[in-house]
């Protein structure tokens, strides 16, 4: 999946573009050694952690874009961190669920068919 297409899905605002255009996969956790051990190299990893912390478990993991979930601001030191690692963060309005749900093509109540998060009508 694209990350452009992966910010506009999540309504959320891209803050460092390491110029990867795409992911190969998805984690989501907040347990950081769990990460470590098994996020997919090049994915989206879901997340409400947004300290220094977040960018070196990034890149030891090899994950392309840090998607930081509930409303929630990374501090500088871990956008400036991963800037200079070439690791992608955006933040988006959404909790985890429904992040992993949307990016997953679905939404409690029905498939969203389209990005404007109609309910599916049955």
């Amino acid at each position: 999946m694209l990350v452009e297409e992966i910010v506009a899905l999540l309504r959320g605002r891209l803050l460092t573009d390491s110029g990867c255009k795409e992911v190969s996969g998805f984690y989501a956790g907040d347990y950081l050694s769990m990460v470590i051990s098994h996020a997919p190299f090049g994915c989206a990893w879901f997340t409400v952690m947004n300290n220094v912390n977040v960018a070196g478990v990034a890149a030891l993991a090899e994950i392309s874009l840090i998607v930081i979930c509930g409303k929630s601001e990374p501090d500088e030191t871990m956008l400036a961190r991963c800037d200079e690692r070439g690791i992608s963060v955006m933040i988006t309005p959404l909790d985890v669920f429904a992040a992993c749900a949307r990016v997953g093509g679905y939404r409690v109540g029905g498939y969203i068919e389209s990005p404007d998060d109609k309910p599916a009508v049955k």
